[in-house]
């Protein structure tokens, strides 16, 4: 390259002979500069190959050769398994039933585990026939509208997309459901029917658990005919009575440093002094409370609005989507507790799980103090199921209490029947049985090993991000009311909400709380009308859909219909968010208000009558407008109601049959134009 500069300098200093000079320079340049472009070209063609030719193996298999860590498989044979009990679970039910299971297995000379599936590969299944005697069990909740529950949703899609050959796997499926929902149980019923058509063999009937109805005793009824079968299959016999077994030992530690030990987090020890995004279920952000007031004007009831401050926590929301909240329980049952046990509730402590191989080494946060465990971490509020009552029976020291407990948790029809009417409808969580069994003094420790742990409470979001990108917003009513007993039960987490106040510098204005996504979602277009109907705190997200509309309008899109439908007992009382209601009325954002008062008349009026009132307009705008309809409330009467209502209207204007109307707004819901976002 040199010379060939060089040769360039000579031809321009010496203009006689630059002619000449120039033909042959220009032939000598062509032919070198082609001849190094080819060169490059060729080295590069070559070099490329060679990369995409040569096979990355080594990279591959020291990525893929984790996975084994993840076999449940090795997991079993190496610690003498062979009963493995899958768990898809959102509030710990399921989780609880799973750990039942995998503890009767010993029963029957089997051992079994629980397994959380979010930490196994669970294509392993294939190869649970090399065990022998060896056996699958599915205890599958159903999330929202027949989702899987998050820890459950890669397993779901695995089943999804798998072509494995499951031939050699036995398996038994119990779901955990509830009637009042659309898709009752989809979770269990998709696995037990995925499952069969990749070829394994159902050892047991699919189990259909309803907590609409008694959902302990749907358990208990599918699990002592289930044993049964299980015995019948691998030729084996009960080794004899259930027995109490603990899981965990007690360690008390007496010199402790008081920084390594949990004070209500729920995973990283200091986790609320040092906040690190990003946020979830097992790291939850503090979030302040700027703002708490009461929404009604009158009557029993006290309904709320507050708003949470997630300034610099990187949380990003949507329209629609759910805020997740962590509560303490009541500091005065939590004493009394203390008081009729006879503890020091701030003895430090760890309960360690005597299953060294077990993924779960204890069952909440350790080491931590019994106040706290008993505040933060345990549902001491919830009637008890009944294998809790088994277990503590052993401790009453009166025959007849004894005699009683062991007959609740029985599977004898009187003992359903007793336990139905003086635990769940008598509403009588542990206080209550430890106040009215005064013989019944169970170690503290083997009471906190038996209780469920407390769950985070689930609220429809109140705000919308494009107006509050750093505020989180609650519609929420306390919960309270009186037991047969006479006891005053209060909701956890409402009256938990109620005693926020705003205050900068104190700890009692902070909720632990993160996002939880929904599907509950505005139209991807602006113009698309919606129909809005949400009694009640059903409201509550609807005001968010309302302020992004709002939103939308003022950057200048074309905004369709925006109808709500909205119900409450008296106008003088409980219409919850009027101004705000009124004044997007009058900007004309809010296309239609309609208000039902229940109680405002001697008739009682609901949203469906006023639906049925407006039922040309609600067809016009849905089958015409393309409307999108949203559901937000109660399950049990005004989404099913409303629904039958939705049936009517387009059997009437459709000129449809009943099955054909009921089809026309199924399809509604496939195609997410009909969306519902409802609790029983």
């Amino acid at each position: 390259l040199t010379n060939m500069g060089d040769a360039g300098m000579e031809a321009t200093i010496s203009p006689p002979d630059a002619t000449a000079q120039q033909d042959s320079l220009f032939s000598m340049t062509d032919v070198f500069l082609i001849s190094l472009i080819t060169g490059l070209f060729t080295y590069w063609f070559f070099f490329r190959k060679k990369k995409e030719e040569v096979p990355d193996l080594p990279k591959m298999q020291s990525v893929a050769a984790p996975v084994r860590d993840s076999s449940f498989i090795e997991k079993m044979k190496k610690t003498g398994r062979n009963i493995v009990v899958f768990y898809g679970s959102q509030t710990g039910t399921a989780e609880e039933f799973a750990n039942r299971l995998s503890k009767d297995a010993h029963r029957y000379g089997l051992r079994g585990m629980a397994a959380d599936p979010e930490e196994y590969d669970l294509s392993d299944l294939s190869r649970l026939s090399e065990i022998d005697k060896s056996l699958a069990v599915f205890c599958m909740a159903t999330y929202g509208e027949g989702d899987p529950t998050d820890n459950a949703q890669d397993f779901y899609d695995w089943l999804q997309e798998a072509d494995a050959d499951l031939s050699g796997l036995r398996f038994a499926v119990f779901g955990l459901g509830n009637k009042t929902y659309e898709h009752f149980n989809a979770m269990g019923k998709y696995v037990d029917k995925r499952l069969e058509e990749l070829g394994a063999q159902r050892i047991f009937e699919l189990g259909l658990g309803d907590d609409d109805g008694n959902l302990e005793e749907d358990f208990i009824t599918w699990r002592e005919q289930f044993w049964p079968a299980v015995c019948e299959h691998f030729g084996v016999e009960a080794t004899g009575e259930e027995s109490s077994i603990r899981q965990y030992e007690l360690v008390v530690h007496t010199d402790v440093n008081m920084n390594k030990v949990y004070t209500g987090e729920m995973g990283r020890l200091k986790s609320y002094e040092n906040q690190k995004p990003p946020f979830d279920a097992k790291n939850p952000f503090l979030a302040r409370v700027t703002e708490n007031r009461k929404l009604n004007e009158g009557g029993e009831r006290h309904l709320m609005h507050l708003e949470l401050d997630i300034s610099n926590s990187k949380i990003r929301y949507e329209s629609g989507d759910h805020v997740a909240v962590y509560p303490a329980n009541d500091s005065s049952l939590v004493n009394q507790i203390g008081e009729i046990l006879g503890t020091d509730l701030d003895t430090i402590m760890s309960l360690n799980n005597l299953d060294e191989e077990s993924n779960k080494k204890h069952p909440f946060p350790c080491p931590t103090s019994y106040r706290t465990a008993l505040t933060y971490y345990l549902d001491i509020t919830n009637p008890p199921r009944t294998n809790v009552l088994y277990e503590l029976a052993q401790y009453a020291t009166d025959a007849g209490e004894q005699e009683r407990l062991r007959k609740m948790a029985s599977s004898a029809a009187e003992g359903k029947a007793l336990y139905l009417s003086w635990v769940v409808e008598a509403r009588r969580n542990i206080l209550a049985i430890l106040q009215d069994m005064p013989s019944l003094r169970p170690p503290i420790d083997h009471l906190c090993e038996l209780l469920p742990r407390l769950q985070a409470r689930y609220y429809s979001i109140a705000s919308s991000s494009k107006v509050h990108p750093n505020a989180i917003h609650i519609c929420a009513v306390t919960v309270e009311y009186e037991t047969k007993t006479g006891r005053l039960n209060k909701g956890v987490a409402t009256n938990w909400l109620k005693s926020k106040v705003p205050d900068e510098n104190k700890s009692n204005s902070l909720v632990p709380m993160y996002v939880r996504k929904s599907q509950f979602r505005l139209p991807f277009k602006p113009s698309t009308p919606v129909i809005m109907i949400g009694p009640g705190t059903g409201i509550a997200p609807f005001i968010g859909f309302i302020q992004e509309r709002a939103w939308l309008k003022q950057q200048g899109k074309e905004v369709g219909d925006t109808v709500l439908y909205y119900g409450c007992r008296r106008e003088r009382e409980d219409y919850l968010y009027r101004e705000e209601l009124a004044r997007f009325q009058q900007e004309g954002v809010l296309t239609q208000l309609n208000v039902a008062f229940s109680r405002d008349q001697a008739e009682k009026v609901y949203v469906q009558h006023l639906l049925k009132k407006n039922k040309e307009n609600i067809w016009k705008l849905v089958n015409e407008g393309n409307a999108h309809i949203y559901v937000c409330g109660d399950a049990r009467n005004m989404a099913r109601d409303v629904q039958n209502t939705f049936y009517e209207i387009v059997a009437e204007f459709g000129n449809m049959s009943q099955p054909q109307a009921v089809d026309y707004v199924k399809k509604l819901m496939t195609k997410g134009r009909y969306s519902l976002d409802v609790w029983s």
